[in-house]
């Protein structure tokens, strides 16, 4: 028998959205009630498992099983859980080797945890494409270095909650690929094993990858609308709705707070867990190396970079002004660059006349690229270089980097003389 493990968290009302039907029993009704629980017990006690205070029929595994099979909603949110195809069918193919004789003395069994079937935690990984998954425990960002020590530099940062592949351990630090990014993390902060399984299918989000090389993001869920903006291959963009009805085939997304409509028919629909970001090592004109932006950068353009990095993972808040608490692309850029004594306007929409025009292919370590949107929307975030910026995004990602070049720029404003 493996060594594995159970986990708590959904509710009864999963199993029901998921069309699944479950045995039952109440511990807190009266003496004639309790009789009748105690004699459905001994009934079903050789097809149940007992786990405190759930029992599980082995009918119910195998409607489970039938829907990891049939169910195209299990990818989606199911209370406070979520699961991938993969990882339920791996779950549920070994779940009959645990079936034991139920508890027949209590009968206790609560309706709230009937869904115990459902929190079985495979060995390997619950997301598609990891054999030995880690997952970053942080709340804002974690370091991934070129060597195992905290003398190496820089050479990637980890979100809070974000997926690796364990490629080996030296000396307290773990060999990480996530993303794109090779190095070498601090091994007591990363999640490995059950609990790094536990932690994803508590966090883990259904979004969408880009799989054509430009996807014209519409107004409306139609062909022949405006389009609003175009994204590039390889995107991810967070998922705000599925349609149905005569608009089946579209998804309602949000990028970086311009809501839109893409076509299913250029995207993957993922359930997976961020992944770390690059980041290139920066000589600064002391001799020291940073690690926030590329070559050609200022002392000016590195100490503001390093300051926008203190608010990494802080939350993103539409109208807010606390880089701490909350705040909106344009508050972002303004409180940064005001700390260093230059006056920035406080709306998108100011940002191409708040300094130096220039193109966006121009732009240096430092810059602002400005964005627009053909509803009259727009948005603002720091460039750092190699294609990459620094940014309050959206409520779902907060400040965070990101790709340069999601969509097109509008332009870039230098203000850094």
């Amino acid at each position: 028998m493996r060594n594995t493990k159970l986990v708590a968290g959904l509710s009864v009302a999963a199993l029901t959205a998921l069309g699944v039907t479950a045995f039952t029993f109440g511990g807190n009704g009266n003496q004639e009630e309790k009789k009748e629980e105690t004699a459905n017990i001994q009934e079903v006690k050789q097809e149940a498992e007992y786990t405190g205070d759930t029992f599980v029929s082995s009918s119910l595994l195998s409607a489970l099983y039938d829907n990891v099979e049939n169910n195209a909603k299990l990818k989606e949110q199911t209370g406070t859980l979520m699961y991938s195809e993969a990882g339920m069918s791996e779950a549920l193919d070994g779940y009959g080797n645990y079936i034991t004789v139920a508890d027949n003395e209590t009968g206790n069994a609560s309706v709230e945890a009937l869904d115990v079937a459902l929190k079985f935690v495979p060995e390997g990984s619950v997301i598609a494409g990891y054999t030995n998954l880690g997952v970053s425990n942080v709340t804002t960002y974690l370091n991934v270095r070129s060597g195992a020590g905290t003398d190496h530099n820089i050479v990637g940062k980890m979100p809070g909650g974000a997926a690796c592949e364990i490629l080996g351990e030296e000396d307290g630090w773990y060999k990480i690929q996530s993303g794109s990014v090779n190095g070498y993390v601090d091994k007591q902060y990363i999640l490995s094993g059950y609990e790094a399984n536990v932690k994803a299918m508590e966090t883990m989000k259904n979004v969408l990858k880009v799989n054509c090389d430009v996807l014209n993001v519409r107004q409306e869920p139609s062909q022949d609308c405006s389009i609003a903006t175009r994204v590039e291959n390889g995107e991810i963009l967070e998922i705000l709705e599925i349609l149905e009805g005569e608009s089946n085939g579209w998804y309602k997304i949000n990028i970086n707070n311009l809501e839109g409509y893409v076509s299913a028919e250029y995207v993957e629909s993922m359930t997976t867990l961020p992944v770390a970001e690059s980041i290139a090592t920066l000589v600064a004109a002391d001799g020291t190396s940073t690690t926030y932006s590329s070559a050609n950068a200022s002392q000016k353009a590195i100490d503001i970079i390093n300051y926008a990095y203190q608010f990494l993972g802080n939350p993103y808040v539409y109208g807010g002004n606390s880089l701490t608490n909350g705040i909106d692309c344009s508050g972002f850029c303004q409180q940064i660059f005001g700390h260093f004594g230059y006056s920035l306007p406080r709306t998108s929409s100011a940002y191409p006349g708040a300094g130096t025009r220039i193109s966006y292919t121009e732009a240096q370590p430092g810059d602002i690229l400005v964005y627009r949107y053909s509803d009259g929307s727009g948005h603002v975030a720091i460039y750092i270089g190699n294609g990459k910026i620094v940014h309050a995004s959206t409520p779902a990602t907060g400040i965070c980097i990101g790709n340069a070049y999601f969509t097109t720029p509008y332009c870039a404003v230098r203000v850094i003389s």
